[in-house]
């Protein structure tokens, strides 16, 4: 129990309270990201802060959060499906509510992408692919990423009608994307949302 439950998902929630967007700009501009911008500390936020190149060295690291958090759970939890997902699941949280910056982090959506591409990589393909539509046509990272999360349930049912535990997966991601971004939605009911 200890070792195949408990273990990785505590190293998997650690993995996901590594800020690199606080990191990166502690270190290239000597700031706090969240005193700045959208005050996120996320891949868009330091895109807008830093520019084009942090924001997206963000992005990666931040969705190789993910996918290490998966790899933690199959490595240790000897093939058990549930404990990937709670991994996944962990380090989603531990980004957004990071213990290392007194649980006040990011949105998790590229950790979310880093955790859907190794497990269901086709509906996570899909939702990705409609997702940037949205972010090219509208010019809102936050409806993109709404999107995103909202759209994998029903492209994991179209791609795998198997799968019914990753689509209760994708719904708890769903949930915790529209927690962290109940501002995002207000802005963008008001048409007050920030564009990129």
């Amino acid at each position: 129990m200890l070792q195949t439950w408990i273990l990785p998902i505590v190293l998997s929630y650690l993995i996901g309270s590594i800020s690199f967007s606080y990191m990166i700009a502690k270190l290239t501009k000597g700031i706090d990201i969240r005193n700045h911008g959208s005050g996120n500390a996320g891949a868009t936020n330091t895109l807008r802060v830093l520019g084009k190149l942090p924001g997206i060295i963000v992005f990666i690291l931040d969705a190789l959060k993910g996918m290490a958090a998966v790899g933690i759970g199959y490595l240790l939890a000897n093939g058990e499906m549930a404990v990937w997902m709670s991994c996944g699941i962990a380090a989603i949280a531990g980004h957004n509510w990071p213990i290392f910056l007194r649980f006040r982090g990011g949105k998790g959506i590229a950790t979310t992408i880093g955790v859907t591409s190794i497990l269901v990589f086709f509906p996570a393909l899909g939702a990705g692919i409609l997702a940037i539509l949205f972010i090219m046509v509208t010019r809102y990272v936050s409806l993109g990423s709404l999107i995103y999360t909202a759209s994998l349930p029903i492209f994991i049912m179209l791609f795998d009608s198997n799968s019914s535990v990753y689509f209760w997966l994708s719904l708890v991601m769903m949930v915790l994307a529209i927690i962290r971004h109940k501002e995002n939605i207000v802005n963008l009911l008001k048409g007050k949302e920030r564009k990129i």
